[in-house]
């Protein structure tokens, strides 16, 4: 798998190329998750190094927490990033890469927060809040 990927929002006014290795994919069921996006985050990060965004001004950052921002088109409405204040990676939500990423899912997180209306049976390792690995906000 190459380490360079790029993708966008939905209209295209934010375009973001990769050029790192990218952590597998984590789903992430915790309410503002949810509530941001209707269903849950399917996400990847990159260091903060690695990542070029073009189209910054049409980005709007949410300060859904003390610990971290979520970044969403300001056009199309598309969720894109979720930011870490103290950490120096983004992560990037898995759906808005182009053509074939070779990502892989790793687990769910924040289990105990999911949604009624679905199950979870892909045999991934879950997880009622986090693991040591991804930090996240308490």
């Amino acid at each position: 798998m190459s380490d360079s990927h790029h993708g966008s929002c939905l209209c295209g006014a934010v375009r973001f190329r990769t050029s790192g290795p990218l952590r597998g994919v984590v789903y992430c069921h915790c309410s503002q998750c949810r509530k941001q996006s209707g269903h849950f985050y399917a996400a990847t990060n990159v260091a903060d190094a690695d990542i070029v965004i073009e189209g910054a001004e049409s980005i709007t950052w949410y300060e859904a927490s003390a610990f971290a921002s979520r970044g969403f088109c300001k056009t199309c409405g598309s969720v894109l990033f979720w930011k870490p204040r103290t950490q120096d990676y983004i992560s990037v939500m898995a759906g808005a890469f182009d053509g074939p990423t070779g990502l892989k899912a790793d687990c769910h997180i924040f289990v105990g927060d999911k949604g009624d209306y679905y199950s979870i049976d892909d045999g991934l390792p879950q997880f009622e809040k986090s693991t040591p690995s991804i930090a996240v906000a308490e």
